[in-house]
């Protein structure tokens, strides 16, 4: 607690002495003279509060002496009681009370009427104090009320009228403030707010919530209509309510809302325009592919089997540029996934290496496989993605190199209990990349210089999806090149070394010939006319009855018609399309049919599709283009399950 200051001013030093004796104590804070003008100069440096002031002394009187303490704003408001020895008459009292004093002391002094009388001007004192501090807050409060941004008013709990409003009243909604004192706070909503707001502004009364957030729309003077915030408290049958305008926010929110629909509408649009692209470039990619191996198996002179290994070439590479437009897609998506299991990464080396040798010997290019000693056999690794990369780097390397070498090394960094940090380096000694163009050449599309396409060929989408894969497998991608000499390319990663032993199956030999099917009946649901003979060829070379639908709709009439052991469903076709036949398969047909084994046939690449394709009812899922070792185990598979009675000859 903060001291009271207490003056005492009195000619005699023994009566200073006395009164200091009977009044001190820890909650009062005593200050002393003997001299009035020393007694003007204390009130003047600190905060007395009680003065004790002897009405006879020789300088200036106690009359003069509190007269001059009334006249100075800065004293006036301290509480003088008189001390004095003088007769009791009421003259005496009116002139001291006239001065300015609150009460008189008698002497010689009574210690117990001395003591009360000072405790309770104490406490008035103390009292007036904290109204002073109220009143000054209060002051400051009305200034930030008058000043605020923010409509605040008070509202009559009983009534909901405005019964006190700031300025800012007219800032925000138009209204002079005489125009909106009185009337209900609720015909400030819009129409369709109103029952709304008044049905909260009652909880906020009945609950007694001591703060409660609103969000209604507010009509303005000059019949707008803005979004406002109300932030509410109740507390002796009046509501406080601050308004605040938040129609900027609003907007600002409507339109990322906009943005993000727009956005999710643009990612469904490329989506959908990505997977019919599969679709459409895949299917005939599919046809060629299964045209060629089914020319194969016919006589063909040496010219022909040429011709036939060229087309294969040229539609496998098509399939090439295809799936790196897919993966740069899947990628940056997000729904590209890393499988990691246990391989053996000599064998991935050498298998890539094997297969771009003839490359680069048509090149007359020495090509060096350089793999370290202490590199562990088996690692856990994507094999199909690690193969990815390391394809990708290493035909680059060849594509822009016309002598020299180009070199692939394979060496340990570091070693920790079971894990190993290995690096990758690709070095050629080709045409090398700009400075300048050197931190745009993992960028998609890009390539080296302008011309790079037309000299070399390829979409730039290479390196792009090498620097996604290592960075979606926690590696890094470095390069180093010189213009004219060639260039250095280095992945370095952590693997966890396999424990487990690899599942060495033996390799079938490709030509093996597929057991044929009994007593078989299958539906082919395909559009495409080069699909549905080559679909229908290899099944009729198995032995199997087929029945052809060129659209959805035609494939459910046969199905109702007669029994089938399988169903082969494209997922794209016009009209009613694959998952929405397959739906109405099993919802709509009667038994067998309705639960008839479907292979979905998608020229899709992406899972989503996959998923949707099981989701619709449909068994199993074989991606365009597709070998019919593929196909024949899939079906095997399905028609066992529905039909144990067929089987396969051996």
């Amino acid at each position: 607690m903060t001291p009271t200051n207490i003056l005492i001013v009195d000619d005699r030093e023994e009566n200073i002495i006395a009164l200091e004796a009977l009044l001190n104590r820890d909650d009062i804070k005593l200050y002393s003279t003997t001299s009035p003008n020393d007694a003007l100069k204390i009130a003047w440096d600190n905060p007395i509060s009680i003065a004790l002031v002897d009405v006879q002394m020789p300088e200036m009187d106690g009359f003069e002496l509190v007269e001059m303490l009334k006249s100075n704003p800065r004293t006036k408001d301290i509480m003088v009681i008189f001390v004095t020895a003088i007769s009791k008459e009421a003259k005496y009292a009116v002139k001291g009370f006239g001065a300015g004093a609150v009460d008189y002391l008698y002497k010689p002094l009574d210690p117990y009427i001395t003591s009360a009388k000072v405790d309770a001007f104490i406490q008035l004192a103390r009292t007036q104090e904290e109204i002073k501090q109220k009143n000054e807050e209060l002051q400051n409060f009305a200034i930030v009320v008058k000043n605020s941004a923010d409509i605040i008013c008070s509202v009559d709990a009983d009534t909901l009228r405005i019964k006190t409003v700031n300025p800012a009243v007219e800032t925000i909604l138009g209204y002079r403030q005489s125009e909106v004192l009185g009337t209900s706070i609720v015909d400030l909503a819009v129409e369709a707010d109103r029952m709304n707001f008044r049905k909260k502004l009652g909880e906020i009364i009945k609950d007694n919530q001591s703060f409660s957030v609103c969000e209604f729309q507010f009509n303005t003077f000059d019949k707008r209509d803005i979004w406002v915030e109300c932030r509410a408290s109740y507390r002796s049958k009046t509501i406080f309510v601050n308004i605040s305008d938040t129609s900027p926010q609003k907007s600002y929110q409507q339109q990322l809302i906009k943005s993000k629909e727009a956005a999710e509408l643009g990612k469904k649009i490329k989506e959908t325009f990505l997977a019919n692209m599969s679709h459409e470039l895949r299917t005939p990619v599919n046809g060629i592919i299964g045209l060629s191996n089914l020319m194969r198996k016919t006589f063909l002179n040496k010219q022909q089997t040429g011709l036939l290994d060229m087309l294969e070439t040229s539609s496998r590479s098509l399939l090439g540029v295809i799936n790196d437009v897919l993966d740069i897609s899947k990628i940056e998506a997000g729904k590209f996934s890393i499988v990691r299991k246990p391989n053996n990464l000599r064998t991935i080396v050498n298998s890539v290496f094997g297969l771009l040798k003839f490359n680069a010997d048509e090149k007359d290019i020495e090509f060096i496989l350089e793999v370290d000693n202490d590199v562990p056999e088996t690692i856990l690794v994507d094999s199909l993605r690690l193969n990815q990369i390391l394809m990708n780097l290493l035909s680059n390397a060849i594509k822009f190199t016309d002598r020299g070498h180009v070199m692939l090394t394979v060496s340990v960094l570091q070693k920790q209990n079971n894990k190993v940090k290995l690096k990758f380096s690709v070095e050629d000694t080709g045409i090398g990349i700009p400075t300048e163009r050197v931190s745009k050449i993992f960028e998609s599309f890009e390539q080296a210089e302008e011309d790079t396409a037309s000299k070399y060929g390829g979409t730039g989408l290479g390196l792009a999806i090498v620097k996604k894969l290592i960075e979606l497998k926690g590696g890094d991608l470095t390069l180093s090149s010189k213009l004219g000499q060639g260039s250095v390319f280095n992945f370095t990663n952590w693997f966890n070394i396999a424990t487990q032993p690899l599942d060495n199956k033996s390799i079938k030999p490709a030509a093996v010939k597929l057991a044929p099917f009994i007593n078989t009946r299958v539906l082919v649901a395909e559009d495409n006319m080069i699909n549905q003979f080559m679909v229908s060829k290899i099944l009729k070379d198995w032995n199997v009855e087929v029945e052809l639908a060129d659209n959805a709709s035609k494939a459910i009439e046969l199905l109702k018609e007669s029994e089938f052991d399988i169903v082969l469903m494209d997922t794209h076709m016009p009209g009613l399309n694959g998952y929405q036949a397959a739906r109405i398969i099993r919802m709509d047909l009667p038994e067998p049919m309705r639960s008839v084994p479907i292979i979905s046939l998608s020229a899709s690449a992406f899972e989503h599709e996959q998923l949707e394709a099981l989701s619709a009812g449909m068994n199993d899922v074989l991606s365009k283009p597709f070998e019919a070792k593929e196909l024949h185990a899939k079906m095997i598979k399905l028609i066992k399950k529905g039909k144990p009675e067929i089987k396969k000859q051996v």
